[in-house]
């Protein structure tokens, strides 16, 4: 008689094989303009190639409450709204988008891959803004970061770099220019000073227009979490092109999971 097969799963947890990848919760984060949005949407496409079930989201406006919150948010004439209101704004997001979209499709076994969560919180509002978060840690702990991600893919870009990519949203021929510009071997202030220019002139969003100082302060607030928890950031240099910062975030994700 022939023996039977092993079950694949049991064999490959007996062998101590990487977990699957089903039913967990991944995270993209970064300064605006490093390229989280871009990203997310390739590695679904790939995930879904692989078979994956896969839900994308963001934060925020991962729902409909959540995108009219975000309208609010994001909005350039908001530009009057105090920290602590955006912070909790924010949170309230996370509340609802936890609720409503992450943990339903969690439970369904899908593939969640989440534009900014609440390390975004953390490297904006703590770091970026300056506000103390202490006072709200047992509300957050309790409420928000359940379950906190499994992996966080941290695209690090320098800011001047960030600058010039978000310049370019509406007017690709600005990013190509002010790319040559930094190839050229323009001094870093004179390329910093009209990226944030042309940032302004076409923003969508208020934390777009900030302050350079701003985003630095958001930059070492993510080098700060992932110093941290390296073992849950993942640095990822998202200095190169789109679908070169995809095979870094590629070869991570399949070092530590199985995804077929």
């Amino acid at each position: 008689m022939a023996k039977r097969a092993a079950n694949p799963a049991a064999a490959r947890a007996a062998a101590g094989d990487k977990p699957t990848l089903r039913g967990r919760f991944l995270t993209f984060e970064g300064v605006d303009g490093c390229g989280k949005t871009t990203q997310a949407r390739l590695l679904g496409e790939r995930l879904r190639e692989a078979g994956l079930p896969v839900l994308e989201t963001r934060e925020p406006g991962g729902t409909e409450i959540g995108r009219q919150l975000r309208a609010v948010l994001l909005s350039a004439d908001n530009a009057a709204l105090a920290p602590l209101t955006e912070l909790l704004l924010f949170l309230a997001d996370r509340v609802q988008h936890l609720r409503e979209t992450i943990r339903p499709a969690l439970a369904r076994g899908e593939v969640v891959l989440c534009d900014r969560f609440h390390d975004a919180t953390v490297a904006y509002q703590q770091y970026g803004r300056g506000l103390e978060l202490a006072s709200l840690q047992p509300f957050i702990s309790a409420q928000i970061l359940a379950p906190p991600p499994d992996a966080t893919f941290w695209l690090d870009l320098d800011v001047q770099r960030a600058a010039i990519r978000r310049a370019g949203r509406q007017r690709p021929e600005q990013q190509v220019l002010l790319e040559e510009l930094a190839g050229a071997g323009i001094p870093a202030s004179v390329i910093a000073a009209r990226s944030q220019a042309q940032a302004e002139a076409v923003s969508e969003t208020r934390l777009d227009a900030a302050e350079t100082a701003f985003h630095e302060r958001v930059r070492a607030g993510y080098a700060a979490i992932q110093a941290a928890e390296p073992g849950r950031v993942l640095r990822i240099d998202a200095g190169g092109a789109p679908q070169a910062t995809h095979e870094r975030i590629w070869q991570a994700l399949t070092e530590r999971y199985d995804v077929v």
